[in-house]
Protein backbone atom coordinates (compact mmCIF):
# COMPACT_ATOMS: atom_id res chain seq x y z
CA UNK A 1 0.00 0.00 0.00
CA UNK A 2 3.04 2.51 1.04
CA UNK A 3 5.06 1.63 -1.94
CA UNK A 4 1.68 2.07 -3.97
CA UNK A 5 1.05 5.60 -2.91
CA UNK A 6 4.87 6.62 -2.94
CA UNK A 7 4.49 5.50 -6.83
CA UNK A 8 1.51 7.36 -7.20
CA UNK A 9 2.85 10.66 -5.02
CA UNK A 10 6.16 10.63 -7.48
CA UNK A 11 4.08 9.94 -10.66
CA UNK A 12 2.23 13.42 -9.52
CA UNK A 13 4.98 15.14 -9.25
CA UNK A 14 6.71 14.51 -12.42
CA UNK A 15 3.31 15.66 -13.88
CA UNK A 16 3.21 18.73 -12.06
CA UNK A 17 7.00 19.75 -12.75
CA UNK A 18 5.99 18.92 -16.71
CA UNK A 19 3.00 21.13 -16.48
CA UNK A 20 5.38 23.84 -15.29
CA UNK A 21 8.03 23.87 -17.28
CA UNK A 22 5.52 23.22 -20.47
CA UNK A 23 3.22 26.23 -19.30
CA UNK A 24 6.09 28.42 -19.00
CA UNK A 25 7.81 27.49 -22.20
CA UNK A 26 4.34 28.66 -23.97
CA UNK A 27 4.51 31.44 -22.13
CA UNK A 28 7.96 32.76 -23.30
CA UNK A 29 6.89 31.85 -26.78
CA UNK A 30 3.68 34.12 -26.21
CA UNK A 31 6.17 36.65 -25.04
CA UNK A 32 8.34 36.56 -27.82
CA UNK A 33 5.56 36.07 -30.66
CA UNK A 34 3.78 39.57 -29.10
CA UNK A 35 6.33 41.74 -27.99
CA UNK A 36 6.88 42.89 -31.51
CA UNK A 37 3.51 43.80 -32.32
CA UNK A 38 3.06 45.70 -28.68
CA UNK A 39 6.30 47.54 -29.02
CA UNK A 40 4.83 48.54 -32.96
CA UNK A 41 1.84 49.58 -31.20
CA UNK A 42 3.39 51.42 -28.71
CA UNK A 43 5.81 53.43 -31.17
CA UNK A 44 2.65 54.45 -33.20
CA UNK A 45 1.48 56.22 -30.08
CA UNK A 46 4.61 57.34 -29.07
CA UNK A 47 5.90 61.02 -29.93
CA UNK A 48 8.14 60.46 -32.33
CA UNK A 49 11.43 62.02 -31.09
CA UNK A 50 11.05 60.27 -27.90
CA UNK A 51 11.25 57.20 -29.50
CA UNK A 52 14.59 57.76 -31.22
CA UNK A 53 15.65 57.80 -27.46
CA UNK A 54 15.07 54.07 -27.67
CA UNK A 55 12.35 52.07 -29.15
CA UNK A 56 12.36 48.59 -27.17
CA UNK A 57 9.63 49.50 -25.11
CA UNK A 58 5.90 48.41 -24.47
CA UNK A 59 4.20 51.07 -23.31
CA UNK A 60 4.21 54.86 -24.66
CA UNK A 61 6.58 57.13 -22.72
CA UNK A 62 5.05 60.15 -24.62
CA UNK A 63 1.37 59.76 -26.11
CA UNK A 64 0.65 60.94 -28.88
CA UNK A 65 -2.27 60.56 -32.01
CA UNK A 66 -0.11 62.53 -33.71
CA UNK A 67 1.42 59.55 -35.27
CA UNK A 68 -2.37 58.70 -36.77
CA UNK A 69 -3.72 61.99 -37.57
CA UNK A 70 -0.75 62.98 -39.93
CA UNK A 71 -2.09 59.27 -41.69
CA UNK A 72 -5.60 60.00 -41.48
CA UNK A 73 -6.00 64.00 -42.50
CA UNK A 74 -5.56 63.48 -45.77
CA UNK A 75 -9.70 62.43 -47.68
CA UNK A 76 -8.27 59.93 -49.92
CA UNK A 77 -7.00 57.61 -47.51
CA UNK A 78 -10.97 56.77 -46.53
CA UNK A 79 -11.46 56.32 -50.41
CA UNK A 80 -8.85 53.92 -50.45
CA UNK A 81 -9.51 52.25 -47.54
CA UNK A 82 -13.57 52.06 -49.10
CA UNK A 83 -11.41 50.34 -51.80
CA UNK A 84 -9.72 48.19 -49.99
CA UNK A 85 -13.38 46.50 -48.14
CA UNK A 86 -14.53 46.17 -51.40
CA UNK A 87 -11.83 44.26 -53.09
CA UNK A 88 -11.08 42.16 -50.20
CA UNK A 89 -15.04 41.34 -49.58
CA UNK A 90 -16.00 40.48 -53.09
CA UNK A 91 -12.27 39.21 -54.10
CA UNK A 92 -12.80 36.45 -51.19
CA UNK A 93 -16.34 35.69 -52.25
CA UNK A 94 -16.03 35.21 -55.87
CA UNK A 95 -12.26 33.72 -55.39
CA UNK A 96 -13.90 30.80 -52.79
CA UNK A 97 -16.64 30.05 -55.19
CA UNK A 98 -14.90 29.91 -58.17
CA UNK A 99 -11.91 27.56 -56.60
CA UNK A 100 -14.63 25.57 -54.80
CA UNK A 101 -16.29 25.26 -57.55
CA UNK A 102 -13.81 24.12 -60.07
CA UNK A 103 -11.98 21.53 -56.82
CA UNK A 104 -15.38 19.64 -57.26
CA UNK A 105 -15.20 19.10 -60.74
CA UNK A 106 -11.35 18.29 -60.33
CA UNK A 107 -12.24 15.90 -57.59
CA UNK A 108 -14.78 13.15 -59.53
CA UNK A 109 -13.49 10.58 -60.71
CA UNK A 110 -15.40 10.57 -64.40
CA UNK A 111 -14.04 13.42 -65.36
CA UNK A 112 -11.51 12.73 -68.05
CA UNK A 113 -9.21 16.13 -67.43
CA UNK A 114 -9.34 16.21 -64.15
CA UNK A 115 -5.13 14.87 -64.10
CA UNK A 116 -4.51 17.03 -67.03
CA UNK A 117 -5.79 20.60 -65.37
CA UNK A 118 -4.49 19.82 -61.91
CA UNK A 119 -1.05 19.65 -63.44
CA UNK A 120 -1.28 22.94 -65.16
CA UNK A 121 -2.57 24.29 -61.90
CA UNK A 122 0.16 22.87 -60.51
CA UNK A 123 2.69 23.92 -62.69
CA UNK A 124 1.76 27.97 -62.42
CA UNK A 125 3.27 27.58 -58.71
CA UNK A 126 6.71 27.15 -59.82
CA UNK A 127 6.67 28.83 -63.20
CA UNK A 128 5.42 32.27 -64.05
CA UNK A 129 5.68 34.21 -67.29
CA UNK A 130 7.13 36.78 -65.96
CA UNK A 131 6.07 40.85 -65.15
CA UNK A 132 5.65 41.54 -68.57
CA UNK A 133 3.63 39.22 -70.20
CA UNK A 134 1.47 39.39 -67.53
CA UNK A 135 0.78 42.93 -67.74
CA UNK A 136 0.39 42.57 -71.79
CA UNK A 137 -2.12 39.96 -70.88
CA UNK A 138 -4.23 42.47 -68.39
CA UNK A 139 -3.82 45.15 -70.67
CA UNK A 140 -5.13 42.72 -73.41
CA UNK A 141 -8.16 41.99 -71.57
CA UNK A 142 -8.78 46.00 -70.77
CA UNK A 143 -8.55 45.60 -67.04
CA UNK A 144 -6.40 48.65 -66.44
CA UNK A 145 -8.07 51.36 -64.63
CA UNK A 146 -10.51 49.48 -63.65
CA UNK A 147 -11.52 47.66 -60.22
CA UNK A 148 -12.02 44.53 -61.94
CA UNK A 149 -8.08 44.25 -62.37
CA UNK A 150 -8.40 43.18 -58.63
CA UNK A 151 -11.05 40.43 -58.73
CA UNK A 152 -10.53 38.87 -62.26
CA UNK A 153 -6.78 37.82 -61.99
CA UNK A 154 -6.82 36.23 -58.84
CA UNK A 155 -10.00 34.02 -58.78
CA UNK A 156 -8.48 30.62 -58.62
CA UNK A 157 -5.52 30.38 -56.66
CA UNK A 158 -3.20 26.74 -57.21
CA UNK A 159 -2.66 26.12 -53.42
CA UNK A 160 -5.90 27.21 -52.58
CA UNK A 161 -7.68 24.74 -54.99
CA UNK A 162 -5.41 22.19 -54.01
CA UNK A 163 -6.61 22.78 -50.36
CA UNK A 164 -10.40 22.91 -51.43
CA UNK A 165 -9.76 19.93 -53.82
CA UNK A 166 -8.15 17.43 -51.15
CA UNK A 167 -10.92 18.27 -49.05
CA UNK A 168 -13.82 17.62 -51.02
CA UNK A 169 -12.04 14.02 -52.13
CA UNK A 170 -12.37 13.36 -47.86
CA UNK A 171 -15.92 13.18 -48.21
CA UNK A 172 -18.11 10.22 -48.37
CA UNK A 173 -18.95 9.72 -51.95
CA UNK A 174 -22.21 7.75 -51.09
CA UNK A 175 -23.54 11.76 -50.75
CA UNK A 176 -22.65 12.48 -54.08
CA UNK A 177 -24.57 9.12 -55.20
CA UNK A 178 -27.72 9.48 -53.37
CA UNK A 179 -28.03 13.36 -54.18
CA UNK A 180 -27.62 11.68 -58.25
CA UNK A 181 -30.36 8.92 -57.29
CA UNK A 182 -32.83 11.89 -56.17
CA UNK A 183 -32.28 13.71 -59.95
CA UNK A 184 -30.13 16.79 -58.35
CA UNK A 185 -28.28 17.65 -61.17
CA UNK A 186 -24.30 18.60 -60.36
CA UNK A 187 -24.35 22.30 -59.78
CA UNK A 188 -26.90 21.04 -57.16
CA UNK A 189 -25.44 18.80 -55.35
CA UNK A 190 -22.62 21.52 -55.35
CA UNK A 191 -24.07 23.95 -53.79
CA UNK A 192 -26.98 21.81 -51.70
CA UNK A 193 -24.19 19.30 -50.34
CA UNK A 194 -20.73 19.82 -50.53
CA UNK A 195 -20.49 24.20 -49.89
CA UNK A 196 -22.28 23.46 -46.36
CA UNK A 197 -19.86 20.23 -45.86
CA UNK A 198 -16.75 22.58 -46.74
CA UNK A 199 -16.82 25.39 -44.05
CA UNK A 200 -13.52 24.46 -42.54
CA UNK A 201 -11.61 24.22 -45.85
CA UNK A 202 -13.77 27.67 -47.11
CA UNK A 203 -12.92 29.35 -44.14
CA UNK A 204 -9.26 28.10 -44.75
CA UNK A 205 -8.95 29.52 -47.93
CA UNK A 206 -11.06 32.59 -47.75
CA UNK A 207 -8.56 33.86 -45.05
CA UNK A 208 -5.42 33.27 -47.45
CA UNK A 209 -7.68 35.35 -49.95
CA UNK A 210 -8.86 37.94 -47.86
CA UNK A 211 -5.29 38.83 -46.54
CA UNK A 212 -3.66 38.50 -49.89
CA UNK A 213 -6.28 41.42 -51.14
CA UNK A 214 -6.10 43.37 -48.28
CA UNK A 215 -2.18 43.54 -48.24
CA UNK A 216 -2.10 43.82 -52.36
CA UNK A 217 -0.73 46.99 -53.27
CA UNK A 218 1.72 45.86 -56.08
CA UNK A 219 -1.43 45.74 -58.58
CA UNK A 220 -2.46 49.34 -57.62
CA UNK A 221 0.90 50.77 -58.63
CA UNK A 222 0.25 48.67 -62.42
CA UNK A 223 -2.64 48.64 -63.58
CA UNK A 224 -4.59 51.78 -61.77
CA UNK A 225 -1.66 54.34 -59.85
CA UNK A 226 -3.00 56.76 -62.57
CA UNK A 227 -6.46 56.51 -61.10
CA UNK A 228 -7.06 57.85 -57.59
CA UNK A 229 -10.49 56.73 -57.24
CA UNK A 230 -9.26 53.04 -57.55
CA UNK A 231 -6.25 53.54 -55.26
CA UNK A 232 -6.19 51.00 -52.16
CA UNK A 233 -5.36 51.80 -48.98
CA UNK A 234 -2.12 49.87 -48.63
CA UNK A 235 -1.02 51.57 -51.79
CA UNK A 236 -2.01 54.98 -50.14
CA UNK A 237 0.02 54.02 -47.09
CA UNK A 238 3.34 53.10 -49.13
CA UNK A 239 3.22 56.49 -50.79
CA UNK A 240 2.57 58.17 -47.41
CA UNK A 241 5.86 56.12 -46.17
CA UNK A 242 7.72 57.06 -49.05
CA UNK A 243 7.02 60.57 -48.78
CA UNK A 244 7.57 60.65 -44.82
CA UNK A 245 11.58 58.71 -46.13
CA UNK A 246 11.93 61.60 -48.23
CA UNK A 247 11.37 64.80 -46.44
CA UNK A 248 11.75 64.06 -42.92
CA UNK A 249 15.38 64.75 -42.13
CA UNK A 250 17.01 68.92 -42.47
CA UNK A 251 13.87 70.19 -42.55
CA UNK A 252 12.69 68.86 -39.23
CA UNK A 253 16.04 69.38 -37.21
CA UNK A 254 15.28 73.10 -38.49
CA UNK A 255 11.84 72.82 -36.52
CA UNK A 256 13.18 71.76 -33.55
CA UNK A 257 15.36 74.16 -33.31
CA UNK A 258 13.32 77.31 -34.11
CA UNK A 259 10.21 76.09 -32.06
CA UNK A 260 10.25 74.64 -28.85
CA UNK A 261 6.94 72.91 -29.04
CA UNK A 262 7.87 71.67 -32.22
CA UNK A 263 8.98 67.68 -31.09
CA UNK A 264 5.08 66.85 -30.15
CA UNK A 265 4.09 67.59 -33.74
CA UNK A 266 6.62 65.74 -35.77
CA UNK A 267 6.66 62.37 -36.95
CA UNK A 268 9.79 60.33 -38.63
CA UNK A 269 10.06 57.41 -40.75
CA UNK A 270 10.01 54.61 -38.00
CA UNK A 271 6.92 56.63 -36.15
CA UNK A 272 4.85 56.83 -39.30
CA UNK A 273 5.78 53.09 -40.28
CA UNK A 274 4.78 51.88 -36.89
CA UNK A 275 1.45 53.76 -37.08
CA UNK A 276 0.74 52.60 -40.83
CA UNK A 277 1.50 48.70 -40.03
CA UNK A 278 -1.28 48.84 -37.29
CA UNK A 279 -3.74 50.28 -39.70
CA UNK A 280 -2.54 47.67 -41.77
CA UNK A 281 -2.88 44.96 -39.43
CA UNK A 282 -5.93 45.53 -37.09
CA UNK A 283 -8.76 44.59 -39.62
CA UNK A 284 -7.21 41.39 -40.36
CA UNK A 285 -6.90 40.67 -36.76
CA UNK A 286 -10.08 41.86 -35.75
CA UNK A 287 -11.55 38.79 -38.81
CA UNK A 288 -8.96 35.95 -37.64
CA UNK A 289 -10.56 34.80 -34.54
CA UNK A 290 -13.71 34.36 -35.82
CA UNK A 291 -12.26 31.80 -38.78
CA UNK A 292 -9.58 29.97 -36.33
CA UNK A 293 -11.35 27.45 -35.60
CA UNK A 294 -12.44 26.41 -38.98
CA UNK A 295 -9.35 27.55 -40.20
CA UNK A 296 -7.43 24.58 -38.23
CA UNK A 297 -9.69 22.03 -39.11
CA UNK A 298 -9.62 22.95 -43.04
CA UNK A 299 -5.40 22.99 -42.77
CA UNK A 300 -5.55 19.44 -41.39
CA UNK A 301 -8.21 17.65 -43.36
CA UNK A 302 -7.34 19.52 -46.68
CA UNK A 303 -3.74 18.83 -45.79
CA UNK A 304 -3.83 15.43 -44.69
CA UNK A 305 -5.90 12.81 -46.35
CA UNK A 306 -6.79 9.10 -45.06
Amino acid sequence: MKAGTGSGRSSKIRWTWFDFVNSALLVCLMVVTLYPFVNMAAVSLNQAVDTTLGSNFIWPRAFTLYNYEVILKDSIIYHAFVISVLRTLLGTVTSVFCTAMLAYTLSRPEFMLRGTISLLFVFTMYFSGGLIPVYMLIKSMGLTNSFWVYIIPGLVGAFNLIVMRSFIEGLPESLVESAKIDGTNDFGIFVRIILPLCMPAIATVSLFVAVGQWNSWFDTFLYNSSNLKLSTLQYELLKKLQSANMSIGSSATSAFLNNQNAEANQVTPTSMRAAITMLATLPILFVYPFLQKYFVKGMTLGGVKE
